[in-house]
């Protein structure tokens, strides 16, 4: 398959250009040529793809089988990317998120659940209308050959948002560490790879649709999560677990302060119950739990830590207030 990966360098785009030239795929990237050195075997073009006419001029008259594309800001530059390659390719995979479902997220919700206003040629900086713009360009331009991943909670290697390799280094530090909630409170996530895979898949079959690509609620737990972490990093770490009610009369904020953990009521309970029987009934399938962690920390040590993005906000609690927190709990 001839593949073309707009970005391709940070995470989910780096996940799929690995998958697709392990697969034996032609892997072409299209980014401004900034941060990293395309991958061996990778064709690369450089542009701006913000600048319709430097996208027009580096993607040419080239024509491509499929195209994958993670774009999180503008929709309008989705929607550019889309019009000049709607005729030259046969299929468009878009990386949207669960953010799109208007807040908030009923319990079991599936891909029927009402979503949010988009406006495919908006410049919106609220994600989730941004996600949702996106969308709408990608199904504009591309109908039913547009494959719609929402996705919610990506962790694995090259994590550039902070929230998996935050919970590593902590632990690295060892001592006592707050832990959120309780133990067996359920998550769902997906490896960045096992999206890469599907969606390649899917772009090899044709398919077509909106699907929300996280793991079965219940596929692990916060404590199992936090548990492997402490194994995987060989910490001397201790758990401390706080109540959501500690927790919030302390003001610590859930999924920034505290990465990945929600809490379990009608506010946020819904992003770790979706229903996502269409994508796994799709072919979706998700590696074991210890496999994600352990080559997320390989990679940390192997790379160091990430860059944060700067569209996105620092993850992890201030290491003061958590030692007021845990001198609560003493």
């Amino acid at each position: 398959m001839r593949l073309l990966v707009l970005g391709g360098t940070h995470f989910v785009g780096r996940a799929v250009v690995e998958t697709a030239l392990a697969a034996g795929h032609d892997v072409t990237t299209l980014n401004r040529g900034v941060s990293r050195s395309p991958a061996p075997g990778v064709e690369p073009l450089i542009a701006d793809r913000t600048d319709p006419g430097a996208l027009r001029r580096a993607l040419g008259d080239r024509e491509w089988d499929a195209v994958v594309d993670a774009w999180s800001g503008a929709p309008r530059v989705v929607r550019d990317s889309c019009e000049l390659l709607a005729g030259r390719t046969g299929h468009y995979g878009y990386v949207s998120s669960r953010s799109v479902y208007h807040w908030p997220v009923p319990l079991g919700a599936d891909e029927h659940a009402p979503v949010v206003e988009g406006d495919p040629g908006g410049d919106s900086e609220d994600y989730a209308a941004m996600k949702r713009g996106g969308e709408l360009a990608v199904l504009g331009a591309f109908g039913d050959r547009a494959l719609l991943a929402r996705a919610g909670l990506i962790l694995g290697p090259y994590e550039n948002i902070g929230r998996l390799p935050w919970w590593l280094r902590r632990l690295e530090r060892g001592g006592r560490v707050l832990a959120p909630g309780r133990p067996a409170r359920p998550l769902q996530y997906i490896d960045a790879r096992d999206l890469a895979a599907w969606m390649l898949a899917g772009a090899g079959r044709g398919l077509g649709g909106t699907f929300n690509t996280v793991s079965r609620a219940g596929y692990t737990t916060m404590g199992e999560l936090l548990e492997t972490a402490v194994k995987v990093t060989a910490s001397d770490a201790e758990l401390v677990w706080a109540s959501p009610e500690v927790l919030d009369e302390a003001g610590v904020s859930p999924w920034t302060e505290m990465p990945i953990w929600l809490p379990e009521d009608a506010e946020y309970g819904g992003m770790h119950d979706s229903d996502v029987t269409a994508a796994h009934d799709a072919g979706l399938t998700c590696r074991p739990l210890h496999e994600t962690v352990a080559d997320t920390w390989a990679w940390l040590q192997a790379e160091g830590d990430p860059v944060p993005r700067s569209d996105r906000p620092r993850h992890g609690i201030d290491p003061a207030k958590e030692q007021r927190v845990l001198d609560m709990l003493t």
